[in-house]
């Protein structure tokens, strides 16, 4: 046990007065190949354990590993949409330690020669300021299998045994790391968290990964360090290994500030080790010592002739990317005409695709904006959903807009549409239909409707007639009330204007 695990966490933004917080983060991505990085193994998910593998996935003797070329492309890819240079030659390495869940104890990695290296991602946090982020390396290497430790809390300390399933051991993984990230302050959690957010929505738009950070496509190791001013050497650094949430990211890094600053405020010092993230507390507890490169003895793998990708590749690679996140926020932003503050908002709240495929869909920003901002949002907050986990899409969504737009259902009866279409019900048109939910616009109904309740509330016409227009809504409700609820609203105002000769 470490000695000063006793040691009480300094308050947080007494940290930041005191101390200058440098934050370095490696995320790992399971690339979506059909195959695993060395073997033929499919590469799957939630597979019955231990039966997507071969002898290669086992390190059995006599087996020989083939690289897989979907891999390597997909390793140019992430490197070139992070402005990084390609190598024009490349190797692998072992890199040595004991793995309970790699049966050949070392895992086929890249170490002085990677697939990608000295690039740049820019990362825009909820306010707008733009943070950019140099990128060390990218580099590739194969997944470990999984341990389950069984009995206590589902750590290893305190199990009783564990138990090892080899379906994701050689899974194709690239490893992006940055340099030292300075001048964050106290807004270190948040760029940590928008980073992470960045490289997750690249992997999406070029498809090399599902990304799903709660399936464990997306791993984070968050270094953080304390030094007293901006202008002191690093400090010891401490990494927090495999936190799979935005969330997680911003509550460990908030956390490590403030016990590496308890840790220096009471004379001690930290100790450079992994750390385990425990999302019940926010807490950091510590790992094992963290190992130097040179701890894991590297060296070349023998048995993989070096990666020579040719230029012609690269270019042809380059030139069929995507558009990637950043630009087409750019230019969504220019079509759609939203404010800088609404298309944050949007972000942040996970809509952008949603808004984009209802507009596709026939409906106009604005309009796609305001049901996935405001009664979606609402409906997702209540039910403590993402947004994309509501069970309507963005053509359905298209087609109530139109439905409103088009003055057959109006915003009140929208939302019981709305309702019934996040039930199950079918699409907006067909309930509309079934519900005999349309808009009562027939002026014989109306003008029966309006009639009474002008009959039920002289004292209101006597003020209307007086001048006070304004208290019109005081008919329209019962009007509303007796149509239930769908009443064309403009046209009852009209009615009740002409029959009151108010103009």
């Amino acid at each position: 046990m470490n000695a000063y695990t006793d040691i009480e966490p300094l308050d947080y933004d007494e940290a930041i007065e005191k101390y200058d917080p440098v934050l370095g983060i490696e995320v790992h991505v399971e690339l979506g190949t059909k195959t695993k990085m060395f073997d033929g193994a499919p590469n799957v998910f939630a597979a019955e354990p231990n039966t997507a593998i071969t002898p290669v996935s086992l390190g059995l003797p006599g087996t020989l590993p083939v690289v897989n070329e979907k891999a390597v492309e997909y390793a140019i890819k992430i490197g070139l949409a992070l402005n990084c240079s390609i190598a024009e030659h490349c190797r692998f390495a072992r890199k040595q330690y004991f793995y309970p869940d790699l049966t050949k104890n070392f895992q086929t990695s890249q170490y002085d020669e990677p697939i990608a290296y000295d690039g740049y991602v820019d990362v825009e946090l909820d306010d707008g300021e733009i943070v950019r982020v140099d990128i060390e390396r990218a580099h590739m290497e194969e997944d470990a299998g999984k341990n389950t430790h069984i009995g206590g809390t589902g750590r290893i300390q305190g199990a009783t045994h564990s138990q090892v399933d080899y379906n994701r051991a050689g899974v194709p993984l690239v490893e992006i790391v940055t340099r030292p990230i300075p001048n964050t302050g106290g807004r270190a959690p948040e760029v940590a968290a928008a980073y992470v957010r960045t490289l997750r929505d690249i992997f999406r738009t070029l498809e090399v990964s599902e990304a799903r950070m709660e399936r464990g496509n997306v791993r984070a190791d968050i270094n953080v360090s304390l030094r007293p001013s901006k202008e002191a050497p690093l400090g010891t650094r401490t990494e927090t290994k495999n936190v799979n949430s935005f969330r997680a990211i911003e509550r460990a890094v908030r956390f490590e500030i403030s016990r590496q600053a308890g840790v220096l405020d009471s004379g001690a010092e930290v100790i450079q080790e992994t750390r385990h993230f425990h999302d019940d507390t926010g807490h950091t507890s510590p790992g094992r010592v963290k190992s130097d490169a040179e701890d894991y003895r590297y060296f070349p793998e023998p048995d993989l002739v070096p990666v020579a990708p040719s230029r012609e590749w690269v270019e042809e690679l380059r030139s069929s990317l995507p558009e990637l996140p950043a630009a087409r926020r750019r230019r969504l932003l220019g079509e759609w005409g939203f404010t800088d503050l609404e298309m944050r908002d949007v972000i942040n709240a996970g809509a952008l695709d949603l808004i984009e495929g209802t507009v596709a869909a026939g409906a106009k920003p604005q309009a796609a904006r305001k049901w996935w901002m405001g009664e979606l949002a609402r409906i997702a907050k209540e039910s403590e959903k993402e947004l994309e986990e509501l069970s309507v899409t963005p053509a359905q969504v298209a087609e109530l807009v139109s439905l409103v737009e088009g003055k057959k259902i109006n915003d009140k009866i929208g939302r019981q549409v709305l309702a019934k279409v996040l039930d199950g019900d079918g699409d907006p048109a067909a309930i509309v239909e079934k519900e005999n939910l349309a808009v009562v616009s027939d002026d014989s109904v109306l003008e029966g409707a309006v009639d009474q309740a002008i009959a039920d509330n002289p004292d209101v016409v006597e003020k209307i007639k007086g001048g006070k227009v304004q208290a019109i809504g005081a008919l329209i409700g019962p009007v509303m009330k007796a149509t239930r609820g769908q009443a064309d609203a403009g046209r009852v105002r009209e009615i009740i204007m002409a029959k009151l000769e108010v103009g």
